[in-house]
Formats: structure tokens, C-alpha cells, sequence
């Protein structure tokens, strides 16, 4: 079962420089669920991995991340698509964590769970903290403009080599084989 990894901040939903601390902060960017459901419906395993220090600044609780994905994957289901799995850091920058990106700990916990190396596996992102802890898992990064993206395209922070797409349907539209 082929395998693709998402970012979720600014890749399938709406990112906030005052974090998505509930569900009723949460918001789809239009198109990212029925991207997911194309890749779920076409035998991919989707898992998000994704940093959230909002927990360890005390601004939500593992509770409120829970109703977030909750939320998530109803929205989710209604157009046919499923997250097999989720994987989050809740540290803080400070606390020099292997999980949080830019470090590779969670991609390289995903790879050793599933006993899938990532070297054909496209992880999706919109930070070059995912693309660098992408990158140093040994994984295929694809950076999208939604989120923070432009704004890292802007600033000459991505490097050469790096593709890029304006978002996750435009990726799973253009890059991913799906089932008609």
C-alpha cells in the first residue's frame, strides 16, 4: 500500500499565527479533503505528522487537539477519505525534542511503526522545517504555497530541486496516479 505524509497546519487546513487551539478554529483549505479522499480512495495511507507546541505553551490540551482531529476527519469522511494515523509533537522549540521538525524524529517513528523506508514516500509541507526534517528521514519533500509557503518561496528559503505546488490538490491533481 503506497504510503504519503502530510503536514497538517497550511497543507489540509487553514494555519494561524495564534495556533488552531479548538475546532471551531479549524477550517479545510478548499480542496485539501477531497485531495485526501482521492488518495485514500486510490489505496494510499495517509498520516499526518505534525508539530504542536500550542500544547506544551498550555494554549490548548491533548483534549482540544483530540476535538480538532475529530472534526478533521468527519469533514473528512464526508467525501469518502480517511487519516490512518496521526503523529504530533507537543514540545516546545526550547526543549530540543527529536520530534519536532525540523528534526526527523516523527517521519523516522512513522518509518520504523510502519517498516516502510521513506525514500519513495512524498511527504507534503509548507515550512522548511517539514521539508528539512523530510529531508534528513530520508523522504520525498513537496512544498505547497498554501499556509506559510509563499511566504518561505518569498524569503529564498527554499532551495533548488524542491517541488512546489500551489496546494494539495493541485499536488494530488498533477503528481499522484488516482483511480478514476
Amino acid at each position: 500500500m503506497p504510503l504519503i505524509i502530510l503536514d497538517r497546519d497550511g497543507v489540509i487546513n487553514e494555519d494561524s499565527d495564534d495556533y488552531i487551539k479548538s475546532p471551531d478554529e479549524w477550517h479545510a483549505i478548499p480542496g485539501s479533503l477531497q485531495a485526501i479522499a482521492k488518495l485514500s480512495q486510490s489505496g494510499y495511507q495517509v498520516i499526518i505528522a505534525t508539530n504542536q507546541s500550542g500544547i506544551g505553551r498550555k494554549l490548548f490540551t491533548i483534549e482540544a487537539l483530540n476535538m480538532i482531529h475529530i472534526k478533521m476527519e468527519s469533514h473528512l469522511a464526508q467525501y469518502g477519505g480517511v487519516i490512518d494515523a496521526i503523529f504530533f509533537c507537543p514540545h516546545l522549540p526550547k526543549d530540543d525534542c527529536n520530534c519536532r521538525k525540523p528534526k526527523p524524529g516523527l517521519y523516522n517513528d512513522i518509518s520504523d511503526r510502519l517498516r516502510i523506508p521513506l525514500n519513495k514516500v512524498y511527504c507534503v509541507g509548507d515550512k522548511m522545517t517539514d521539508i528539512k526534517a523530510i529531508q534528513s528521514a530520508g523522504g520525498k519533500p513537496v512544498l505547497v504555497r498554501s499556509g506559510k509557503g509563499q511566504s518561505e518561496i518569498d524569503q529564498g528559503l527554499v532551495p533548488e530541486g524542491i517541488p512546489i505546488y500551489d496546494n494539495l490538490a493541485s499536488f494530488v491533481d498533477e503528481k499522484i496516479i488516482v483511480k478514476k
